[in-house]
């Protein structure tokens, strides 16, 4: 029988491992809040997602664009929209460009609903970015998107 060859991460190995393990308590975390600030308006974290991006974007998107815009696969994202749309929160729209791929739209019930978790959502993302300055973020962010690139082209 052969013996598997012992290996150790290197400096950059270790850091990167602890910075997922970090990344992972603070997702953990950030679910916890959003749940806490969008009950209240009877949504949960994952609908809320959906009609953040929706809302944010000044344009309407096919449920795989979302999808690649939040990460979650297609399919979790139709069963989102779905109920989004039974709430109606949003709608489906014919895609000129695509004969399957309906465009999503933000109906004006699903515009009141994200401007009022906004009132919320605003003060509390501000109180989170208190203390952190400026070019701490933006690093962050370059980091957070160098990660994302690299596990994107594989």
């Amino acid at each position: 029988m052969s013996e598997l060859p012992i290996t150790t991460y290197s400096p950059e190995g270790t850091l990167f491992l602890d910075a997922i393990l970090d990344v992972f308590r603070l997702n953990s975390r950030l679910l916890a809040e959003e749940e806490k600030l969008v009950q209240p308006f009877g949504l949960t974290s994952a609908r809320w997602k959906v009609l953040g991006i929706l809302s944010r974007f000044d344009q309407l998107l096919t449920v795989p664009q979302i999808s690649r815009r939040i990460g979650l696969s297609r399919q979790n994202i139709q069963r989102l929209v779905d109920v989004l749309e039974v709430d109606g929160l949003v709608e489906y729209k014919i895609n000129p460009d695509h004969k399957r791929a309906k465009l999503v739209s933000v109906t004006l019930k699903g515009q009141q609903q994200s401007a009022a978790i906004r009132q919320v959502h605003i003060p509390w993302t501000n109180h989170c970015a208190d203390g952190i300055n400026t070019v701490d973020l933006e690093k962050t962010l370059k980091t957070i998107r160098t990660l994302i690139g690299q596990f994107g082209q594989r």
